[in-house]
């Protein structure tokens, strides 16, 4: 079954940052394809991928989700890539301190780039490499819960590897946004509200999951 432009009632705009090799590109191949990256490299400059995700709360969102490389000699290109996205994934590696203490710089050029009111979740990825050996945390869960409510960031663990709560953080994040964008248009007059966001609609039917990869 193809997917046509009236599957969806809204279309957002979703970056994954964070430092290189912190599984970024994983997350977004296991959320969108179901399965790992077959020859793992990477990103040079952004890469993205899109999928239909029906709400819990009605209404269905068009997720373009855009990979961005981690390394600083592409920064220019990932920070361009920023503007209108109002949803990020603010990745970081458990096992990993630096990624951890990076993410303050990562949080600071979306500040800068993207929309103003952009949602952004915090994920702490690769747990399963915890559950193999605890020691090789270096990140305790919560010191980086702490540090995303001081941000007013959303907040998850996952692993791409096992799949744990990879898809909640994803459509934890949509979710989010679309109640964020509902209660701000509620707070609008309707003469304000006009071309901002749709009604969302009630009756069922029938959506593609996921469709373009990487």
């Amino acid at each position: 079954m193809n997917s046509s432009s009236e599957d969806y009632d809204y279309l957002y705009k979703i970056v994954l940052v964070g430092d290189a090799g912190v599984g970024k590109t994983h997350l977004l191949s296991r959320y969108v394809k179901g399965s790992l990256p077959k020859n793992p490299t990477s990103t040079i400059g952004v890469e993205f991928a899109t999928r239909t995700v029906p709400l819990l709360t009605g209404g269905t969102v068009r997720a373009q989700i855009w990979d961005t490389a981690g390394q600083e000699r592409y920064k220019s290109i990932t920070s361009a890539h920023y503007r209108r996205s109002i949803g990020a994934l603010l990745v970081y590696d458990v096992t990993n301190e630096k990624s951890f203490i990076n993410a303050s710089k990562w949080l600071d050029d979306l500040r800068e780039n993207a929309e103003p009111d952009i949602i952004i979740m915090l994920v702490g990825n690769k747990t399963d490499l915890c559950e193999k050996n605890p020691n090789c945390r270096k990140v305790p869960t919560e010191t980086a819960r702490q540090f995303a409510q001081g941000h007013s960031m959303l907040f998850e663990e996952t692993s791409a590897v096992t799949v744990s709560r990879v898809r909640e953080a994803f459509e934890n994040l949509l979710q989010e946004i679309y109640n964020f964008r509902s209660r701000t248009v509620k707070q609008r007059s309707p003469s304000e509200s006009i071309g901002h966001i749709l009604v969302p609609k009630i009756e069922e039917k029938k959506y593609l999951n996921c469709c373009t990869g990487i």
